[in-house]
C-alpha cells in the first residue's frame, strides 16, 4: 500500500454523499468492475492507495454542511480490507460521522465490520446506520474461488444476523450473478431464503448477469482459464466483447427473485433501495414550555 494526501473526500451524486477512503482492493474478486481502465488507476490494483488525511477532510466537510444527510462508503473500494485492521481509518471516519450527527450507509464483503458494530449501533440509535453486504454465491467452496481473499458467504450471513440482533438495518447486493457459474435457481433461492431469515430490508439486483469492461475483462478471463477451463471460449462465443453479459436463465431467476422479495416484504427495486439508503429521518423535536 501507499499513502496520499487527498484534496477532497466527499462526492455528491443525486443528493447522496459518498466517500472512498481507499483505492484498489486486496480481496481478489475475479469479477471486480473497479479494475476497469475507465477508473484510471495509475498503480497496481492490489497496491492500495490510502487517503491518509481522510478523517481530517471528513471533519472539515461535515462541519461545513448545513443539513444532516447519509454518508455512503464502500461503492468503489471496500472500507474493511486487510489494511483497515492496521490503519483504522474507517472507524475514525465513523466516529466523526457519529459526532456530527450524520447517518451512514456502509457497503462491504468483510466480517471486519463487526469490529465497529458498537459504533454502528450508536449511530443507528441516534440517526441511522445501514450495513450493505454483497452476496454472490451460497456455495462457500465456489465463493473461495470467485472471492478468494475475503470471508465466505456463510460468514457474511452471520454478520447480517449480528446486525439484525442489534436492530441495525441491512441491505444485500445480489451481484454479480456469473453466467454458467452461479446463475442457478438453487443459488438464488438459497441466498434469498437467508435474506428472509436474517430480516434484510432490501436486495439490490441490477440484473442476473455480469458486466465486463476493458481491464476487468482480461482479469476475469484469466481467472476462468485457471479455475474453469474451457469456459472463456463459451463466454466469447456467446457474448463477444459485450459490456452486459446476461445469464441465459435471467428471466426465470428474476421471477424467483421478485416472488420471494414480494412475499416477504423485502424491497426489490434499485430505486426503492437507494431511496431508503439515502433517506435520513428527521429527529423528533420536542418543545418545552416554561
Amino acid at each position: 500500500m501507499h499513502f496520499v494526501d487527498a484534496k477532497g473526500i466527499l462526492t455528491a451524486n443525486n443528493g447522496f454523499n459518498g466517500m472512498n477512503i481507499y483505492r484498489g482492493c486486496s480481496h481478489g474478486c475475479i469479477y471486480c468492475d473497479s479494475r476497469s481502465r475507465c477508473y484510471q488507476f495509475t498503480h497496481p490494483f492490489e497496491d492500495i492507495e490510502v487517503k491518509q488525511n481522510a478523517p481530517e477532510l471528513l471533519e472539515k466537510a461535515l462541519t461545513s454542511k448545513r443539513k444532516k444527510c447519509m454518508i455512503g462508503t464502500g461503492a468503489m473500494s471496500d472500507p474493511y480490507m486487510h489494511c483497515e485492521e492496521e490503519l483504522g481509518l474507517t472507524r475514525k471516519c465513523l466516529e466523526i460521522i457519529k459526532r456530527h450527527g450524520f447517518g451512514v450507509a456502509i457497503q462491504t464483503k468483510s466480517d471486519r465490520i463487526l469490529r465497529d458494530i458498537d459504533l454502528l449501533d450508536e449511530i443507528n440509535r441516534e440517526t441511522k446506520a445501514v450495513v450493505q453486504m454483497t452476496l454472490t454465491t451460497y456455495d462457500d467452496e465456489l465463493c473461495r474461488i470467485v472471492e478468494p481473499n475475503v470471508c465466505n458467504t456463510g460468514r457474511r450471513i452471520e454478520v447480517l444476523e449480528e446486525m439484525q440482533k442489534r436492530g441495525i438495518p441491512t441491505v444485500v447486493w445480489l451481484s454479480p450473478i456469473l453466467p454458467f457459474i452461479n446463475d442457478t435457481e438453487e443459488n438464488i433461492r438459497a441466498i434469498l431464503e437467508e435474506c428472509v431469515r436474517v430480516g434484510v430490508k432490501g436486495v439490490i439486483c441490477f440484473g442476473m448477469g455480469l458486466t465486463l469492461r476493458e481491464g476487468d475483462r482480461e482479469y476475469y478471463y484469466a481467472a476462468l482459464d485457471k479455475h474453469f477451463p474451457g469456459l472463456k471460449r463459451k463466454y466469447i462465443e456467446r457474448y463477444g466483447n459485450a459490456y452486459n453479459l446476461p445469464s441465459t436463465n435471467e428471466r426465470q431467476l428474476f421471477k424467483i427473485f421478485h416472488e420471494i422479495c414480494s412475499e416477504n416484504g423485502i424491497m426489490s427495486t434499485p430505486d426503492e433501495c437507494f431511496r431508503y439508503l439515502n433517506e435520513l429521518p428527521e429527529k423528533d423535536v420536542q418543545l418545552s414550555m416554561f
